[in-house]
């Protein structure tokens, strides 16, 4: 069993949605438990939350209490009550407010006279009806070590999701995207504007915008209730019909998906300064970068991978010298860390670690896929004339366009009559018969996996890149050096980073093989390689 994670604590919530929330699942545990249904809190479930709220008010007295609200929620329904059974109607925004029987704030004294009167109040009343209910002492709900196994994931509005919501809805933005006036102290849409929620609504409520778990609950949960009350198709109610990963994996998914209308171009030049900047123009060491913009759209599952805190360009708040409004972090670092989910290049080394890659990959360091010059020049390409300092937006827009149009889009042909078709190891003969490796078959397969990939179409600009996944320390080369030249029959004792013939070819192979996923040969079984020696 596993303690449920940390990050569900109430104590990160606003005080009115964790009261909300507590008194909710606990009216509806009571009516769950009046039908006789035990919540199963040691299974895996993805609606389980942690009470604590009361934290807002000092110390806890007792443990908090978990719960598993979908359970209670199907309950109530059994008894032909929706939401409304603990949900006010806020008026002036007509949508269920998140606080449980009352609007606005509470005191200590009153929140726990509103959670015993209703909450144990029920349980006790349906007991006195001799019907099955939940627990009336402190101890029954408020345990010691409650064991339970969490399964809630977040769930994010990908270009599928959210194009059948925009599908849905009749491509009207409006109803989910809003800006606020601060002057007419109201919301309203921007059109031309839209941006990701978290934009906005972070993960803590910060002065008049709620939390992103707020604004997503609300927004989310009141307009599928809607469409439902209209007997139309809606999303689901349930926590686990979002956030169980289970059922995240039977949400259709639509396979060719219409590119949003947001603007954007099919390729641009990486700005250096913010735009509108009426300072001079830095100069980088490097020509600028031609973004294809739209080949990555599709490489993507949304917008707010790249663009993670604006729908800007990355120069606005990445400068060349870095700015406070975008953390010190410059531009270099970026597009450049490698570690980054949100650079370019810790892009690129996430896909580095597919199956058909990582064959490869796994075995080349990072310093070497990335910090050589060759690999520089694939994105920062040199323009057919010099770059002027000062372009027009049109000017760069055409440039952009004829630099990505210059970027090789399919694999350079390899010279297949020039490849051994067999290569003979024979370092272990003394033991096993010389072992025949089907050296041309292995090189076709690395190459017909990765054929379509135009990520490597890119990158691997020479025919015999390729080959230096296994050729790692040489040249690219048709006749490489043997294995041999650099590993002796035994370990260098003056190069111990070198292994010895047996253990270099032992480590390239299994340790590609394992990372590929390839079940065969087995990495135990010598003979599948090895032919024994009957002398």
């Amino acid at each position: 069993m596993h303690r449920l994670k940390k990050s569900f604590h109430f104590s990160r919530f606003p005080r009115t949605w964790i009261t909300a929330l507590l008194l909710i699942s606990l009216l509806a545990a009571a009516a769950a438990w009046s039908a006789g249904v035990a919540p199963p809190v040691d299974q895996g479930r993805a609606d389980l939350i942690v009470i604590d709220c009361l934290k807002a008010f000092g110390p806890l007295e007792r443990p908090p209490v978990i719960f598993p609200h979908d359970l209670h929620t199907e309950a109530l329904a059994a008894q032909n009550k929706d939401c409304l059974a603990c949900h006010l109607m806020e008026p002036d925004k007509q949508v269920l407010s998140p606080q449980f029987k009352h609007l606005g704030e509470l005191d200590r004294p009153k929140f726990t006279d509103l959670f015993h009167d209703n909450c144990i109040g029920c349980h006790q009343e349906l007991r006195i009806r001799k019907l099955a209910a939940g627990p009336v002492s402190c101890g029954e709900c408020h345990l010691d070590n409650p064991s339970v196994v969490d399964l809630h994931q977040p769930i994010d509005l990908d270009h599928s999701l959210h194009y059948r919501h925009v599908k849905a809805s009749d491509s009207k933005c409006e109803r989910c995207h809003h800006e606020y006036d601060p002057v007419a102290k109201k919301l309203f849409y921007a059109k031309g504007r839209e941006g990701a929620c978290l934009y906005c609504h972070k993960q803590r409520t910060e002065e008049n915008r709620i939390s992103i778990r707020l604004a997503s609950h609300q927004a989310c949960i009141n307009c599928h209730r809607d469409l439902l009350l209209q007997k139309q198709k809606a999303g689901p109610l349930e926590c686990g019909g979002c956030h169980d990963p289970r059922e995240q994996a039977r949400i259709e998914r639509v396979s060719d998906v219409p590119r949003m209308q947001r603007n954007q171009p099919d390729a641009a030049l990486v700005r250096l300064q913010p735009a509108g900047s009426t300072e001079p123009a830095p100069v980088g060491s490097l020509p600028r970068v031609a973004l294809n913009h739209k080949a990555h759209e599709n490489d993507t599952n949304q917008c707010r991978t790249c663009h993670h805190a604006a729908m800007t360009p990355c120069a606005d708040c990445h400068t060349l010298q870095g700015r406070a409004d975008g953390k010190g972090v410059t531009l270099a670092q970026a597009m450049h860390q490698p570690d980054s989910e949100m650079s370019c290049v810790g892009c690129h080394t996430r896909r580095q670690t597919k199956p058909e890659c990582i064959g490869c990959h796994g075995a080349i360091s990072a310093e070497r896929s990335w910090n050589s010059q060759k690999f520089c020049s694939v994105c920062h390409q040199t323009p057919p004339s010099p770059m002027p300092a000062q372009m027009t937006a049109e000017e760069a827009k055409t440039l952009a366009a004829e630099l990505v149009a210059a970027r090789r889009t399919d694999q350079a042909a390899l010279p297949w009559e020039e490849i051994p078709e067999i290569v003979t190891i024979s370092h272990l003969k003394d033991q096993f018969e010389a072992a025949p490796m089907p050296h041309r078959q292995i090189v076709r397969r690395l190459a017909d996996q990765i054929r379509d990939d135009r990520l490597a179409a890119t990158f691997h600009g020479a025919p015999l890149t390729l080959c230096q996944g296994c050729h790692h320390n040489t040249p690219a080369s048709l006749k490489p050096p043997q294995c041999r030249s650099c590993h002796g029959r035994t370990s260098d004792a003056l190069n111990l980073d070198r292994p010895g013939q047996m253990a270099a070819y032992h480590e390239q192979c299994m340790q590609c093989h394992a990372r590929m996923g390839l079940a065969k040969p087995d990495s135990r079984d010598c003979t599948a390689c090895h032919a024994k020696r009957n002398s």
